[in-house]
C-alpha cells in the first residue's frame, strides 16, 4: 500500500465499515449466542496477531478483526471450543501470519479456516441466515465498492452470472442469498482476489460459476458449504486469472505497437 492515508490499516478499517450492515443484522437476529461467538473468534484471531506482532516487532493490525467477523458468521454449528480454536489458529497462522501478515498472504485466512473446519468436521451442520442478513450484503458490497476496497468488477461479474443462472431456471435460488454473504465476507478480499481489471471480472465470474455448478450437482450440501468451497477455489485461481489478464494485455500491446 502507498504511504499516507491509504495504508493497509485504512483499507482494513474501511472493509470493517463496509461489513457493518451485515454484521449488525446478524447480531440482531443471532442475539447473545452470536455475540459470544464473535467475541471468541476475535479473541483467538487477535491473540495470534498479538503473538506475531511481538515476535516481529510490528504494529498492531485490524486485519485480525476481518477474519474474526467472517469466521463468526459462517463457521459450522456445534463445534467445541477446542475445534473452533484449532480451526481459527490454523487459518490465521498458516494462511496469513506465516507469510508476513495481511497484504502478503495468498488466501483469505477466514476462507482457509472455514474450509478446514468444514472438511475436517463434516458432520457439523452449517449455519443458515435470516433473510434480512442476506439483504444486508447489498449495502455491504455497495459501501466496499464505493470506497474502492472491494472490486466492483468482481462483484458485478459474480452477480451477472448468478442472475443469468437464476433466469435460466437453474437450482440456485436457495444458494444465492448465502453466495452474496460469502461474496462480501470472503471473495472480495482485496488481498486474496484478482487485482487486474480483467482478472476481477474473471474472478467474480468463476466464483459464481462454481456456486452454480455445486448447487446443481452437489447433493446434500448446505448453501454455506457450497459458497465457501466456491470461494476457496476462486481464491486459489486468482493469481492465474491475473496472469491470463496480463498475458492478454501484453499480446494486444504487441499487436498494436509491434
Amino acid at each position: 500500500m502507498r504511504r499516507g492515508m491509504w495504508d493497509r490499516e485504512m483499507v482494513a478499517l474501511l472493509l470493517l465499515l463496509a461489513l457493518m450492515p451485515m454484521l449488525l443484522a446478524w447480531l440482531g437476529f443471532g442475539g447473545v449466542d452470536a455475540l459470544v461467538r464473535l467475541m471468541f473468534t476475535l479473541l483467538i484471531s487477535g491473540l495470534w496477531h498479538f503473538i506475531f506482532m511481538l515476535t516481529r516487532a510490528q504494529p498492531p493490525s485490524f486485519a485480525g478483526a476481518l477474519t474474526g467477523v467472517a469466521v463468526a458468521m459462517l463457521v459450522p454449528q456445534d463445534l467445541s471450543v477446542g475445534q473452533l480454536t484449532l480451526g481459527i489458529s490454523f487459518g490465521s497462522v498458516m494462511a496469513e501470519l506465516v507469510f508476513g501478515g495481511w497484504g502478503r498472504n495468498v488466501l483469505n485466512p477466514a476462507t482457509v479456516t472455514l474450509a478446514f473446519l468444514g472438511f475436517g468436521f463434516p458432520t457439523a451442520p452449517w449455519h443458515d441466515f435470516a433473510v434480512p442478513v442476506s439483504w444486508a450484503a447489498i449495502p455491504a458490497l455497495a459501501i466496499g465498492a464505493f470506497f474502492g476496497v472491494m472490486s466492483a468488477r468482481l462483484i458485478f461479474g459474480a452477480l451477472a452470472v448468478l442472475a443469468l443462472a437464476f433466469a435460466a431456471g437453474l437450482p440456485v435460488a436457495d444458494v444465492v442469498p448465502m453466495a452474496g454473504i460469502v461474496l462480501a465476507l470472503l471473495v472480495t478480499d482485496p488481498v486474496a482476489s484478482a487485482s487486474t481489471r480483467l482478472g476481477g471480472w474473471l474472478n467474480g465470474t468463476l466464483y459464481a460459476a462454481l456456486v452454480v455448478l455445486f448447487a446443481s450437482g452437489w447433493e446434500g450440501a448446505a448453501a454455506a458449504q457450497i459458497a465457501v468451497s466456491a470461494a476457496l477455489l476462486a481464491s486459489l485461481a486468482a493469481p492465474l486469472l491475473d496472469e491470463i489478464a496480463i498475458a492478454i494485455w501484453t499480446a494486444r500491446r504487441r499487436r498494436r505497437h509491434g
